[in-house]
């Protein structure tokens, strides 16, 4: 047992550190002072650009509206992600947030679409799915009713770095205190191995009793300091590359992201109000940087703003997020790549799960156990879901993509995948923030069809269940009525004032 927490220390600003400073300054007020240290002379890697629909809940803690949101993010509606070329070249389907058609108390509903399909029924899964349909339209807006079969979750596409220096003006109101200066020594207390004290190149110390490590990459705490070793998953997700540029916006705004898949990785398209993002991710044992940059290049939207930007990363994750008195969140706690936009929203996951366990008179170890046993699930079943992506691709085109096809997956995505293709049944995992309409998508949406369908399923007759399904199908369609064009509810939140 320690002493009470009475200063956090927050190292590295960016999206991750302004996030954690903001959110815990927020929940536990004056309990506890909160100190950010980071230089303007340490460049962030700042390309997540979009995320997933939780993030309504941590601008709602911190009181951002959305009117505000977008204006100072130069933000877009984000419905869906579309997979271009991922089970075989030409052809695309979406994940989006949305829930295909409407489940049974004992029965979901792609079993009742599965044997419309048998019995001949040609609507794909994902007719029945409004946000799939707004997709389609190019529009957006919200529900007329409290019904959730006409529910259309969504999030955001938007500018990281904006987000960053509007969540430090946000804290700097509150009393977060900021520190500019380089980091030149971690000092550890010698008889507990916590950190004690961080030496800046001028001279000046900074004094805390519990660190969140927001140092990217570099883990200068987490990885450094306290050497906590690092589980690489690079055998499973070899991608490890990444270029990044901006290129001019369209006439009109997509209210969702691209994903494309080259022969050696997958290219982004991410369009916010100014500007569209753009990448590729690509593993360098397939293909070198210069090619890669050619494809990028030669495969952009729109003139680019700017030359590419290489990003190396390891994909995997340190192995205890929380050790002594530091937590690592954000990039020094792990990498995924971004093909399920889940970067901003592990950063969430990681401040909000620090503060359901934030101690109170001393770190014990039980609360960093539990911490640290949280955070390797979550990380495990989104690894799991974006290998699903690769493995059970069809393309013939590649080294690249026969290896993944071809490789050892972790027991539980094995196991998922088998049960799925053998019986269409689906059951969410501890921790997983994808829900089983998410992996329905995929799974779909990658050729992988179920063998079978439950018993219920089996009961209606083929007229009734053919009408059943057409009317879910029309009523989804007639959920579009007074939806905005994307660009126009665009336009009309960033006129509001909150």
């Amino acid at each position: 047992m320690h002493k009470r927490i009475e200063k956090l220390v927050v190292v590295g600003g960016g999206t991750a550190g302004w996030m954690s400073a903001a959110l815990i300054k927020r929940v536990l007020g004056n309990q506890v002072a909160v100190e950010v240290v980071e230089s303007e002379t340490i460049g962030i890697v700042g390309v997540g650009e979009a995320t997933i629909p939780p993030i309504h809940h941590l601008n709602a803690v911190l009181g951002i509206s959305e009117s505000d949101f977008l204006r100072e993010t130069n933000g877009s509606i984000k419905l869906a992600i579309r997979f271009e070329g991922w089970r075989v070249p030409g052809e695309s389907y979406f994940h989006t947030f949305g829930v295909p058609g409407r489940n049974h108390a004992f029965c979901d509903f792609q079993h009742f679409w599965a044997r419309g399909v048998a019995l001949g029924q040609t609507r794909s899964l994902w007719e029945y799915d409004l946000n799939y349909l707004a997709c389609q339209a190019g529009r957006f807006g919200r529900p007329r009713t409290q019904d959730p079969f006409l529910d259309v979750p969504y999030a955001y596409h938007f500018d990281a770095g904006l987000y960053g220096q509007y969540l430090r003006k946000i804290c700097e109101a509150n009393g977060v205190k900021r520190t500019e200066g380089l980091i030149e020594q971690v000092v550890l207390a010698p008889e507990s191995g916590h950190v004690r004290t961080l030496k800046l190149q001028d001279g000046r110390e900074v004094h805390g009793d519990l660190f969140v490590d927001c140092s990217g990459m570099r883990g200068l705490l987490i990885q450094q300091a306290l050497e906590v070793p690092y589980d690489d998953w690079s055998h499973w997700l070899p991608c490890d590359r990444a270029l990044a540029v901006p290129s001019e916006r369209l006439a009109s705004t997509l209210p969702y992201t691209r994903s494309i898949a080259h022969a050696a990785g997958w290219q982004w398209q991410i369009p916010l109000q100014h500007r569209i993002g753009n990448g590729l991710v690509y593993s360098s044992r397939h293909i070198s940087d210069d090619e890669a940059s050619a494809t990028l290049m030669a495969n952009l939207p729109a003139p680019a703003l700017a030359e590419p930007r290489l990003i190396r990363f390891r994909t995997g994750r340190t192995r205890d997020a929380w050790a002594k008195n530091v937590c690592a969140i954000g990039l020094s706690g792990g990498f995924l790549e971004p093909l399920e936009s889940t970067s901003i929203y592990l950063i969430q996951s990681a401040i909000v799960r620090l503060l359901k366990l934030f101690p109170h008179e001393g770190i014990s170890q039980a609360l960093v156990d539990e911490y640290n046993a949280q955070s390797a699930l979550e990380y495990e079943t989104i690894r799991d879901f974006i290998i699903l992506h690769y493995h059970v691709n069809e393309r013939p085109d590649s080294g690249f993509w026969q290896d993944v096809r071809h490789m050892a997956v972790p027991p539980r995505l094995r196991d998922k995948i088998a049960l799925f293709r053998a019986t269409g049944r689906l059951f969410q995992d501890p921790y997983d923030i994808f829900k089983d309409a998410s992996w329905l998508q995929v799974l779909v949406g990658q050729g992988v069809m179920p063998a079978d369908y439950h018993p219920v399923a089996a009961g209606f007759a083929p007229d009734e269940l053919a009408g059943a399904l057409a009317d879910m199908a029309a009523a989804k369609r007639q959920g579009l009525e007074g939806f905005m064009t994307h660009d126009d509810y665009l336009a009309a939140a960033v006129r509001a004032r909150s």
